[in-house]
């Protein structure tokens, strides 16, 4: 089992069943052909994500997560920063419950950390279309067995077109 640390930095740690958002985290590694290495999670306030993201990515605005690789070739690990601040207010904006955002964010770090990118033309949609798959994949984990939620959706077309850990 992966190694997995679930911190706050002044918020209350948000009320999720961890083993199963583990088991999905892990599973949506694999979809890649990877291996989930040491992860940490940080949730935090907006105030701190500003601090993180002015004093390492001298970016002077809020953001619902940061993330920070420290893949080694196949093994995804790293640091992720999630505002639940942001969360909140994204998942108004959008029309999500905050549990909803909350996982999609979370998986969002994850598919950064297994080569997914969405700052480029058309990158956004992808991520977006990775992360929908991703959280069907989490239903089925959450309901096993519930015939309203059928198929196995596949995360990853093809890995190989994937870059690797260390080309992100």
């Amino acid at each position: 089992m992966a190694q997995i640390q679930w911190l706050a930095d002044g918020v209350a740690l948000p009320q999720l069943e961890y083993p199963q958002i583990e088991k999905w985290i892990e599973s949506v590694v694999a979809s890649f052909q990877r291996i989930t290495g040491p992860l940490t999670y940080i949730f935090c306030d907006d105030a701190k994500i500003l601090e993180v993201n002015r004093e390492f990515l001298q970016h002077d605005y809020f953001t619902d997560i940061i993330t920070f690789d420290d893949c080694r070739g196949l093994l995804v690990r790293g640091d992720i920063f999630i505002s639940l601040d942001t969360v909140a207010s994204n998942a108004e904006q959008v029309g999500a419950t905050y549990d909803q955002e909350l996982r999609r964010v979370i998986i969002h770090g994850i598919l950064h950390l297994c080569g997914i990118n969405d700052k480029g033309p058309g990158e956004r949609e992808i991520m977006e279309s990775y992360e929908n798959r991703a959280l069907a994949l989490l239903a089925e984990i959450e309901n096993p067995g519930n015939p309203e939620i059928t198929g196995n959706p596949e995360i990853t077309g093809n890995p190989e077109k994937s870059p690797s850990c260390d080309e992100i």
